[in-house]
């Protein structure tokens, strides 16, 4: 992504985007009254790169956002793109959001109704007061960017949501962005709707290179669409890292049990000895034997389904940890994979695995490799890597 246009394949034409920016967010804090919704959030996003602030309904993500819009003005931290400053609560700097440069595609789209696709998409260019012609050319090279040319003279009722959605980006676009934000931008189309469209976006971002600040509460999304995420919870950020590292190695059991799936198996650290916790997990007769420096006595281990294995009866033990024997409370199939649900003490495990089995009792490998050891929520969560 070293150049900030976008040249088609058939050199139709050449749309010019602003230069790619980094943005830096730091120790911002947003209150509303004496509601905490930002408590120091601390980010970064290189030139060109998607991220995605991910996490549950209220955790501050859209506050986020607002902010680094300019739709609201935080009660401290600063943020920076590039080489501007568009707010620095020590300096008192605040750059009005008609001045930041910014793409916003809004959860509603929020696209006129009165307005025709053309006049929707040219709106920004009309309050910069663009000649006629240059707006003319600009809005047809937006319009053929998001594949809505034969549209352009209808009006937004007259489109489906996914090509209202598309107005929205391509007036996001029109005036060339230094940061394009999303605001759950899918929540509103159904499930394959969704797909397609996070695809086509996703390339879309990828030609045209700028920087993208993407908010959802859809694990799935998240991890098929950014560079970088950061994982929020109750207005602090949790864990950032790219898809892989936020998945395989969760900072927390926050992170383990919001993003994807995970079986949470309590347990007592019964001894310590050299570095090796002796963990029983309550309702098992096995302990295990883990690398670990928590100082809890109670803790959680974390396992993924799809590490998990189901053995037969005379199969080895070798290179699991753990096998353990259970009834089968329910499965079903999911196209790609089985999931059973395997009774394991007073606990259950989900299994996912692309084996069929119609048995009422199996057998469960947990892997040496395929677990986390984490504190119980109860205790002080450790500090986000950054």
């Amino acid at each position: 992504m070293s150049s900030p246009q976008l040249s088609w394949a058939q050199d139709a034409f050449c749309l010019e985007f602003a230069p790619m920016s980094d943005l830096v967010i730091t120790n911002l804090t947003k209150k509303f009254g004496r509601l905490t919704v930002l408590d120091n959030v601390s980010v970064t996003a290189s030139d060109g790169q998607i991220l995605t602030l991910l996490g549950p309904s209220g955790c501050g993500k859209s506050t986020t956002l607002w902010s680094i819009a300019g739709l609201l003005r935080p009660d401290g931290g600063s943020i920076v793109v590039g080489d501007q400053t568009l707010f620095n609560h020590d300096s008192s700097a605040f750059l009005p959001p008609e001045r930041r440069d910014c793409g916003v595609v809004f959860q509603s789209y929020a696209v006129w109704p009165h307005m025709k696709v053309r006049d929707n998409v040219g709106y920004p260019l009309r309050l910069r007061r663009y000649k006629p012609e240059a707006l003319r050319r600009r809005v047809d090279e937006v319009l053929e960017l998001v594949d809505l040319s034969d549209q352009a003279d209808r009006f937004p009722h007259q489109l489906s949501g996914g090509q209202q959605q598309r107005v929205a980006l391509a007036r996001a676009l029109a005036f060339p962005p230094r940061l394009l934000l999303l605001d759950e931008p899918f929540s509103n189309l159904d499930a394959k709707l969704r797909e397609r469209t996070r695809d086509w976006l996703l390339q879309l971002q990828r030609k045209i290179g700028v920087t993208t600040v993407f908010v959802t509460h859809d694990q799935d999304e998240a991890l098929a669409m950014s560079d970088r995420i950061a994982v929020m919870s109750t207005g602090t950020v949790r864990q950032i890292g790219t898809p892989e590292q936020i998945y395989n190695d969760p900072a927390d059991l926050f992170v383990a049990d919001f993003v994807g799936t995970s079986n949470l198996l309590e347990g007592t650290v019964i001894g310590r000895a050299k570095g090796i916790l002796t963990i029983k997990i309550d309702g098992l007769d096995q302990a295990i034997h883990v690398p670990s420096a928590i100082d809890s006595d109670g803790v959680v281990v974390a396992v993924r389904p799809e590490a998990l294995a189901l053995l037969p009866d005379d199969a080895s033990s070798d290179g699991y940890e753990m096998t353990v024997n259970g009834p089968v409370l329910d499965r079903s199939y999911h196209g790609h994979h089985f999931r059973y649900r395997v009774g394991v003490g007073e606990q259950a495990l989900v299994v996912e695995t692309r084996e069929r089995t119609d048995s009422s009792h199996v057998r469960v490998g947990i892997p040496r490799d395929g677990y986390k050891l984490f504190r119980p929520r109860t205790d002080p969560a450790p500090k986000a890597a950054q």
